[in-house]
C-alpha cells in the first residue's frame, strides 16, 4: 500500500468512525476505488481497516481525557462517580465482546456481502430519518433527559445490546449507540459522549483481536502479515491521520446533534446505499 492510500483510508476511517453513517460502507467504497480489493491483498487490507481504528481510539482518549482520568481514579477507589462509569461501560461492552467472539467468522462469511451491507445502510437510514422527524424531536425536548451519570446498569445493558447489532456490516456502531441512548432517555450530547467512551473498549478489543488474528493466521499459512504486506509506515500513517480526523469529526458531531438531530445522517445513509449499490452493479466495487 502506498502512503497516499494509507492517508486516504485513515482520513475516511477517522471522519466516519464516530459519525452514524457506517465507517464500513465508506471503507469498502474507498478501498475498491483505490484498487485495494485485489484478492491477494484482501486479508491485509481488511485487517488494516480494523487496526486503523486505533487512531479513533487515540482521538477520544485525548478529547475526553478528563473523563478517562475520572475513570482511572474510580478504578483506584478515589472517585465513586468514575467507578460507576467504569462499571456502566463494562456492562455495555459485554454483549459485543461475547457475541463478537462467537459470531466473528459467521458474520464475515454470511453478512459481508452486497445484499446484507446495503440492507443495513438502508434500514439504518430509514430509522434515523424516523428518529429525526420534528415530532420525535419535539417530544424528546419536552421530557427530562438523562446524563451519563444517571445511567443504570439496565440502560447500559440495553445500549450494549443495541451496539451488538452493529456487528452487521453497514449498520454503524455509532448509529446504534447514539440513537439507542437517545431513545432510552439520554440527551443527544450525552448519548454521543457515552458512545465515544464505549468505543474505547469496543474498538480497542476489535483492533487487538484483528491484529493478533492476522499475525497468527499469516504465520500459520506462511503468508505475509499486515505489516509485511502493506508496510509499517503506511499503517502508522493511517493511524495518525485517523487520530486527527476523528478528533475533528467528534467535536463537530456533538454540536451538530445538539442543533439538528439524526435525520440528516439518515438521508446521507440512503444516498450512500444507492451509490454503493450502483457501483457494485456496475462492477466498479466488489465485496465479499
Amino acid at each position: 500500500m502506498d502512503l497516499w492510500s494509507a492517508v486516504i483510508l485513515g482520513l475516511v476511517e477517522g471522519v466516519t468512525e464516530y459519525l452514524p453513517v457506517s465507517s464500513t460502507g465508506h471503507l469498502i467504497l474507498t478501498a475498491s476505488l483505490l484498487g485495494l480489493d485485489d484478492p491477494e491483498a484482501k486479508s491485509a487490507v481488511d485487517a488494516f481497516t480494523i487496526v486503523v481504528q486505533g487512531g479513533a481510539i487515540l482521538a477520544v482518549l485525548g478529547l475526553y481525557r478528563a473523563r478517562v482520568a475520572q475513570m482511572i481514579r474510580g478504578v483506584l477507589g478515589r472517585d465513586p462517580a468514575g467507578r460507576r462509569l467504569v462499571v456502566t461501560l463494562f456492562i455495555a461492552f459485554l454483549p459485543a465482546a461475547v457475541l463478537g467472539l462467537l459470531l466473528d467468522d459467521w458474520i464475515e462469511a454470511r453478512l459481508f456481502h452486497p445484499g446484507p451491507v446495503l440492507a443495513a445502510l438502508a434500514l439504518g437510514g430509514g430509522w434515523m430519518i424516523w428518529l429525526g422527524r420534528p415530532a420525535a424531536r419535539a417530544g424528546a425536548a419536552g421530557r427530562r433527559r438523562l446524563t451519563i451519570d444517571d445511567l443504570t446498569w439496565r440502560t447500559a445493558l440495553l445500549i450494549g445490546l443495541l451496539q451488538s447489532v452493529a456487528m452487521w456490516p453497514g449498520t454503524s456502531r455509532s448509529m446504534m449507540t447514539i440513537a439507542g441512548g437517545t431513545l432510552l432517555g439520554l440527551k443527544p450530547k450525552e448519548a454521543a459522549e457515552f458512545s465515544f467512551l464505549l468505543g474505547l473498549p469496543t474498538l480497542g478489543a476489535a483492533t487487538v483481536y484483528k491484529l493478533a488474528t492476522n499475525i497468527k493466521e499469516s504465520a500459520d499459512a506462511g503468508q505475509p502479515n499486515l505489516f509485511e504486506a502493506l508496510g509499517v509506515a503506511p499503517v502508522l500513517i493511517g493511524i495518525a491521520v485517523a487520530t486527527v480526523s476523528a478528533a475533528v469529526a467528534v467535536k463537530w458531531l456533538v454540536g451538530f446533534l445538539t442543533r439538528h438531530g439524526l435525520g440528516a445522517f439518515g438521508w446521507y445513509r440512503l444516498a450512500l446505499c444507492a451509490v454503493i449499490g450502483a457501483l457494485i452493479a456496475a462492477g466498479v466495487v466488489t465485496l465479499g
